[in-house]
């Protein structure tokens, strides 16, 4: 049976003008099924995002191949969603149109359910009073909101998703990861999640993926699902469950990020 994403001994490489590659990705292979929140973890500059970025065709594999939906990926398409650490909004237009935006696309909806959808997902976001509002007006982390429903509106069959709430300060961090995991479980979107952040990935993660310092390898895999309940508040960190949890895959990203740190220096 075929999965919704497969990735199959995928290695990247990039060249700098005729001297030695960079070897960033080591042959990693696996599968994402359907309806998943997927979270990739490691230390920054490990290849996490180059390998989410291939999986939304905007970088090509040097070996190996991307399958989704049974079609192998060749570049970036309105299949996939992308939200990024910075905020992509348009500050000439207004909330609701910046959400209306993302549907500019969709030929299958008229006006009338483009309105509809837009707005749905202003409420799941918590901006509904706040269309009318010039987007430039608005926070950091209510501006990150707007992106996520302008992406979700538009559609797509996966979303990525690269360090998205990295800039914000803590109290937006956690309102947003409610957000996102609460918009997962209604609507079964598939996510790849990237971040460097271990209570975060083990808050959002149906699975997380824990990856070694550059060339990334797949250090192991970690049944979140198996571990904590598919819907999840604030007290879930409190727990014993999720304490222990969080503890074993720190001692796993500290020895990364530390020989990401001596690759580092080397290389200087």
């Amino acid at each position: 049976m075929a999965h919704f994403l497969e990735i199959e001994h995928v290695s990247k490489t990039f060249g700098a003008n005729g001297a030695a590659g960079i070897h960033v990705i080591d042959d990693i292979s696996m599968q994402v099924e359907e309806g998943e929140v997927v979270v990739y973890l490691g230390p920054s500059g490990c290849g996490k995002s180059t390998l989410m970025r291939m999986v939304g065709g905007l970088e090509t594999v040097t070996s190996g191949r991307i399958i989704l939906e049974g079609k192998e990926v060749k570049g970036p398409d309105r299949q996939k969603g992308m939200v990024f650490q910075s905020y992509s909004s348009f500050p000439w237009l207004k909330v609701i149109d910046n959400v209306r935006f993302g549907l500019k696309f969709r030929t299958d909806l008229d006006t009338r359910e483009k309105d509809r959808i837009a707005r749905h997902y202003l409420q799941m976001v918590g901006l509904g009073e706040f269309e009318d509002y010039w987007v430039n007006r608005i926070s950091g982390g209510m501006r990150q909101r707007v992106a996520i429903a302008r992406t979700f509106a538009a559609g797509p069959d996966i979303l990525l998703m690269d360090e998205p709430f990295g800039a914000l300060d803590a109290q937006n961090r956690e309102f947003l990861q409610l957000q996102l995991r609460d918009l997962c479980l209604k609507e079964r979107k598939t996510v790849i999640f990237v971040t460097h952040d271990v209570e975060e990935a083990v808050f959002l993660a149906d699975r997380i993926f824990v990856f070694s310092a550059r060339p990334a390898k797949i250090l192991e895999e970690i049944p979140i699902r198996d571990l904590l309940p598919p819907a999840r508040d604030l007290k879930l960190r409190e727990s014993d469950t999720f304490f222990k949890l969080r503890n074993r895959i720190l001692g796993l990203t500290r020895t990364q990020a530390l020989r990401s740190e001596q690759l580092e220096v080397k290389g200087a």
